[in-house]
């Protein structure tokens, strides 16, 4: 679904990123952790168009995706989500996740000027997707409030179904559970596992929350200054002498 071969971002002398190589199948949930400024962000932002690696490719489905701009990669199928949350503050819980419904609408500049009746078709299908995406979360009674009026756990859904509306692929998650208590993480595991099944996701995963990054992914990929230090299984991580070193600092 997605592979990265030896991709490398630097920002002048400072490497962010060394040497990436990651290969995620078809379906999978896989974990992307590491310690702090590890670089995993920096890896999501190269993988979905925001920086332009300096080195190595991105292959999408076998297409090489490698500099492409955001919204050609989330035309390919491609969504993500955002460490820090970016809602639309101005608009309502339905209006965000409509803003992303409108990316598969194909329609032109007259027909959405003069609301014709293939506009307003695209336009009641749109709605019905929308709302069927915010009733899979239980968000569907609060489709007319404000967004950011939300409590911070459904805002996290929230910006979820708007990754969902673009009716991607492959589903970027940075840092899901940040900020959210025991029990919300909980769920927070469950609804991954329901939206891969339910939506037939691959799931690339950012996350420090140990509890639900164990439990929720098939496979991990561990980053250190840039640089991968381990691959594999949750036990094989777990277990790793290099990971409980970049995590503890001790041996």
């Amino acid at each position: 679904m997605i592979r990265t071969e030896s991709v490398y971002m630097r920002f002048g002398g400072l490497t962010a990123v060394a040497d990436l190589n990651i290969d995620i199948r078809k379906n999978e949930i896989v974990g992307l952790i590491g310690p702090n400024g590890a670089g995993k962000t920096t890896a999501f932002n190269a993988i979905t168009g925001v920086y332009k690696p300096t080195e190595g490719r991105i292959l999408f489905k076998g297409t090489d995706v490698t500099g492409a701009k955001p919204h050609k990669i989330t035309d390919l199928g491609i969504a993500r989500t955002f460490q820090n949350i970016r809602l639309w503050k101005d608009m309502n819980v339905l209006e965000n996740v409509l803003v992303a419904c409108h990316l598969r609408m194909n329609v032109g500049v007259i027909a959405s000027t003069l609301h014709t009746p293939k506009y307003l078709a695209k336009e009641k299908h749109a709605r019905e997707l929308a709302m069927e995406l915010l009733d899979s979360v239980g968000l569907a009674d609060q489709a007319g409030e404000a967004a950011t009026s939300l409590p911070y756990g459904k805002q996290r859904r929230l910006e979820i179904v708007r990754a969902l509306a673009t009716e991607p692929s492959l589903l970027l998650l940075d840092e899901p559970a940040a900020g959210m208590n025991p029990q919300e993480s909980l769920e927070l595991m469950e609804f991954i596992s329901s939206i891969r099944d339910r939506y037939d996701l691959t799931i690339l995963l950012i996350e420090h929350h140990m509890q639900v990054v164990m439990g929720v992914c098939s496979r991990m990929y561990v980053l250190d200054y840039g640089v991968t230090i381990a691959h594999g299984t949750p036990d094989e991580i777990r277990n790793d002498p290099k990971v409980i070193e970049a995590y503890l600092g001790v041996d």
